[in-house]
């Protein structure tokens, strides 16, 4: 019998041996393909562009592993007695020790030099344009029963500095850090980069959307690069200094005080859609060698019960900005682990859903991201986008119909129009809505969508809005009130060709309501 011997795989030393009878042309036999395999170095990082010269891990929530040296991280432990190359070990958890394990968020970082080598905190001068207490109590603060809306925020001139942290001022929030509950909203303007300088938020998470101009953020887990369309999330207690690579730069924030940015949930929907977790990113590990001078701001709560009011450079408490100074680089990170790590997300991605066939689902169908309060069911703070979509409902009045919310609304421009409105709201804008203040849109808009003819169209076009939308009251700053100079309220006039077009078929009523045997309705006389 011949023995043909047939390679299975084109690798040396995997060979088979089969048996075949004599009379068995060989030649006739069907070729053998080379099967080769292909395996990943390591796990999908993405690509360098123009605009973005960073690399970053992809997914929201995930416990990441990043090191800048090969080999740093320890094996099968958090905090060995030695690290490799001498590094120290730094723990941080962004939840109680005792968090059920899906909620708890915690990284451990390997760097050159511990956070607690410093030389101590020093108080800033105040900054009035930055708020923490928005209590009722609180004389900075006021409430609006009308809607209000501000025209883009200057940007400081060349003649003054202003880095983002100086550039910060709150226009209305709720709560305070102290009770680990509530939100604010801050716009910021600046013209310069932080240079060796870094800011430390003690107070909350920051989701902060760029309008004008990218931030070069490095952090201690690595660099990020977002520009106007894209939102990045800062979490409390992560230092990071920010870089203006296009010049002056203007954006909007949203902190939120004792609770975390979370994916909503998606219900009917099943498994896909809104924002896709796969399309968040996050950095890979990036340091420093530098021993040289620098200053990090912190804006913490802990010292509350001094009374200070402090604003620029460095840890926020409370509103209140502290300074410590320290003889090198606070982002000297070689290798980390963990899921307490700032990320980013491009919200061009959004899948938007909606009706296919008439009228309008909630607009809940537009969240990003969410963030709970103690209320179940009612978020503490959510970020609504509004961006190029179909509209196909049919016989369905399609902008967004008169309504009144319980939730406070504040909505903001980052790039296009956004029609249906009389206040000629551009890029950098801002409006507000307090819980059940009646809005829509204007009568030139409610004439145009009641009699225009319904076919599928695109709406949003070249536009990207947001609303930043809470369960909470919102009281409003002295900043937004009185100092800004580009407070407007919206003109009431816009709807005052609402008229009651229900009285012009009066006729048609009554008859209608003879035929039901109901007594015929009349206006009420006028004296």
């Amino acid at each position: 019998m011949l023995r043909l011997i047939v390679s299975s795989r084109c690798q040396p030393g995997l060979k088979r041996h089969v048996a075949l009878h004599p009379s068995v042309n060989t030649n006739t036999l069907p070729q053998r393909r080379c099967v080769h395999n292909v395996t990943a170095r390591s796990s999908y990082i993405t690509t360098r562009t123009d605009k973005d010269p960073y690399q970053y891990q992809k997914g929201f929530g995930n416990r990441f592993v990043s090191e800048a040296v090969p080999g740093t991280l320890p094996v099968a432990q958090n905090s060995p007695q030695k690290n490799k190359y001498d590094l120290y070990t730094e723990g941080i958890t962004g939840t109680s020790f005792v968090a059920p394990r899906a909620e708890s968020k915690t990284a451990w970082l390997y760097r050159i030099r511990p956070s607690v080598a410093h030389k101590g905190f020093t108080p800033l001068p105040d900054n009035p344009d930055l708020e923490y207490d928005f209590s009722p109590l609180n004389p900075r603060v006021h409430m609006s029963p009308t809607q209000l809306a501000w025209h883009p925020f200057d940007i400081p001139d060349s003649t003054s500095p202003v880095d983002f942290v100086g550039g910060l001022k709150t226009l209305c929030g709720s709560g305070n850090p102290t009770l680990r509950e509530g939100m604010a909203v801050h716009v910021y303007t600046a013209n310069a980069s932080m240079e060796n300088k870094a800011f430390c938020n003690n107070d909350g998470h920051m989701l902060v959307l760029p309008q004008q101009g990218r931030l070069d953020i490095q952090t201690e887990f690595g660099k990020l690069m977002v520009r106007p369309g894209e939102l990045v999330v800062l979490q409390r207690g992560i230092r990071y200094k920010i870089s203006l690579p296009d010049g002056p730069s203007r954006g909007y924030i949203q902190e939120i005080f004792g609770s975390q940015f979370e994916l909503p949930e998606l219900g009917p929907l099943g498994t896909h859609g809104l924002a896709n977790a796969s399309d968040f990113e996050s950095p890979v590990a990036s340091f420093d060698i530098d021993q040289s001078p620098w200053e990090i701001v912190y804006k913490s709560v802990s010292v509350f019960d001094l009374g200070l009011h402090l604003t620029y450079g460095g840890v926020r408490v409370c509103g209140k900005l502290f300074v410590c100074k320290q003889e090198h680089t606070p982002f000297d990170v070689v290798a980390w682990t963990g899921n307490y790590v700032p990320y980013k997300y491009a919200l061009e991605k959004f899948v938007n859903v909606g009706s296919i066939s008439k009228d309008h689902i909630d607009p809940s169908i537009f969240c990003v991201l969410t963030a709970k309060s103690k209320t179940p069911n009612h978020a503490v703070a959510e970020l609504l986008i509004f961006s190029p979509r179909w509209d196909v409902a049919s016989n369905t009045f399609r902008p967004p119909y008169y309504h009144r919310n319980s939730a406070t609304e504040f909505m903001g421009l980052i790039y296009g129009v956004y029609g249906g409105r009389s206040d000629g709201f551009e890029p950098g804008a801002a409006s507000y809505e307090t819980g059940f203040c009646p809005h829509g849109v204007s009568y030139d808009e409610f004439k145009k969508a009641t009699e225009a003819e319904l076919g599928p169209m695109r709406i949003h076009e070249g536009t990207m809005a947001f609303m930043l939308e809470s369960s909470l009251m919102l009281p409003l700053t002295d900043y937004a009130m009185k100092r800004s100079g580009k407070l407007h309220e919206h003109e009431p006039k816009m709807w005052d060709d609402l008229k009651a077009q229900f009285l012009g078929h009066l006729d048609e009523v009554n008859a209608d309501l003879r035929a039901a045997g109901i007594p015929e309705v009349q206006p009420k006389k006028t004296v």
